[in-house]
């Protein structure tokens, strides 16, 4: 097989090909950096909905939610309803190492598994915030964020492990006990992401309209219910080919991201799993962070509306 070969049954083909423009990696490149991490990367996406981001020969990336039809009929699948599109979603379950080689051979660079698990779809497992600096090179920035969410969550009671993004932010996630429903999650989010924003307001803020934050960083509180996050050791579509790496609390502020790459990321790691080794034990929500959070209007629906009114001014102002 030119270019190939056979691992755990699954034909790899092609890889000695360029990855992507700018990835200064090989498709081989991706396979051996899944294959090596397969024993920690797996669990985060064990049992969950996955979408993925591929990226095929002389084609846009794009991301794939429904399976293709030419999916081996190994590959674990999971219905689940889309409301947007109205129409019911295949997703598949990265189970084990042979659904992780097939995905690295269809050119799926991101994996993003859902926040809830097949067998339970109303209960969101972590509550996530996504600390998304301004443009430029500003992961400084977003790790003061991060501390400002770490106390946030301090002073109510709750710890995470947090992670690089594999782009230019920072990710906490707070795994969250069976007791809370997903809206409730939802509403603690909100309601972390606005403490850590009044702790310095002149770092961090929660407008989702990017034109309304005035070059802070954005705690994006809206990784919740049914949404996705890049998992942890997952590669990203970025020049260099980085990968979301975990990191302890005490390394972010010396934490560079173009350090970690599918070619360093595995002699990094050393034998470890930091992101199990560092997640905590699932953790209750109190009742008042739950209510103040419901106070709290939810981001996509205010800015939704924000968005029409300012375009209903707009289009006053030109009459």
């Amino acid at each position: 097989m030119k270019g190939g070969e056979v691992r755990d049954g699954v034909p790899l083909t092609n890889l000695d090909q360029p990855l992507f423009d700018g990835a200064d990696a090989t498709k081989r490149d991706l396979v051996d950096y899944l294959d090596a991490v397969a024993d920690r990367i797996i669990p985060v996406l064990r049992d969950r909905p996955l979408s993925v981001i591929r990226v095929l020969r002389g084609q846009s990336p794009f991301m794939q939610k429904n399976v293709p039809k030419y999916t081996p009929p190994w590959v674990r699948t999971v219905p689940v309803w889309a409301e947007a599109s109205k129409r019911e979603v295949s997703y598949a379950l990265c189970d084990d190492r042979r659904t992780l080689l097939w995905f690295a051979n269809q050119r799926a660079v991101e994996y993003h598994p859902a926040l809830a698990r097949a067998s339970q779809l109303d209960h969101t497992t972590h509550l996530v915030l996504d600390i998304d600096p301004p443009e430029g090179d500003a992961f400084g920035l977003a790790v003061r964020a991060a501390h400002l969410v770490r106390q946030a969550l301090a002073e109510a009671g709750l710890a995470g492990a947090v992670k690089t993004s594999g782009a230019k932010g920072v990710h906490v996630f707070v795994p969250i006990d069976t007791g809370a429903t997903m809206e409730e999650v939802a509403a603690a989010t909100r309601a972390i992401a606005a403490r850590a924003e009044r702790l310095d307001p002149a770092l961090a803020t929660t407008a989702f309209i990017r034109e309304d934050r005035g070059g802070k960083v954005f705690l994006d509180s809206t990784r919740a219910g049914g949404a996705t996050v890049v998992a942890a050791y997952s590669p990203r579509l970025r020049p260099g080919a980085p990968v979301s790496f975990p990191l302890a609390w005490d390394d972010l502020d010396r934490a560079v991201p173009g350090d970690f790459t599918v070619h360093t990321a595995v002699r990094l790691l050393a034998g470890r799993d930091p992101w199990a080794g560092q997640m905590p034990a699932p953790q209750s929500l109190s009742p008042g962070l739950i209510e103040e959070g419901h106070q709290i209007p939810i981001a996509r629906v205010q800015a939704m509306h924000e968005g029409k009114r300012r375009a209903r001014a707009r289009r006053a102002a030109a009459d």
